[in-house]
């Protein structure tokens, strides 16, 4: 095995300076972005339960209120032409099946693939405390149905949209920075 002895003092370590004269060139970008959020009406327990009470639910039938949400992302789905895949087991990677998609279909902007998965998630749970006969929701942890649309856009690449069926909806929107770079200077592709 070769080794690359240590820079002497005052020589630059960097690896871009080790190699210097094998590099044709650098690109710099993002590698993976990734953006969550959550919608700010239902975001803390305080906003959920005003927007309950506005709506005239009970904490206690909170479910209530995230079914047309709900149901919402198969519709997505059905106007693109597309099933739910609903993935069951854990070592299923939704890249694979997305890359077989678009093998098929080509690259074209468009919605690409929809999959659904049980995984962990904040939530919130109802309580009423029985000395003030106050009723309202607390943050927790739980388990909920996450819907993944994956889809081309014409500027960034693949990307998926992950959402949550249930409050507080926290969202996951995610793209590959270096492939975006890629595609978008003819280097690589889809």
């Amino acid at each position: 095995m070769e080794t690359t002895p240590a820079p002497a003092a005052g020589e630059s370590s960097s690896l871009v300076a080790r190699y210097a004269s094998q590099i044709a060139g650098q690109r710099g970008c993002f590698d993976r972005v990734i953006i969550t959020g959550s919608l700010r009406d239902v975001c803390h327990a305080a906003a959920l339960e005003r927007q309950l009470h506005w709506a005239g639910i009970r904490c206690f039938d909170r479910g209530i209120f995230a079914e047309p949400r709900r149901d919402h992302a198969a519709q997505l789905a059905r106007k693109a032409g597309l099933e739910v895949e609903f993935i069951a087991r854990k070592n299923f990677r939704k890249e694979d099946r997305v890359a077989e998609v678009l093998a098929r279909r080509g690259p074209q902007p468009g919605l690409v693939h929809v999959f659904s998965a049980m995984e962990p998630c904040p939530a919130f749970r109802p309580w009423h405390g029985k000395a003030t006969g106050r009723t309202g929701v607390k943050i927790t942890q739980g388990k909920c149905l996450h819907v993944y649309f994956y889809f081309v856009h014409e500027r960034l690449g693949l990307c998926y949209l992950r959402v949550p069926t249930w409050l507080p909806f926290w969202r996951r929107f995610y793209f590959n920075g270096s492939l975006t770079f890629s595609v978008k200077k003819g280097l690589g592709r889809l």
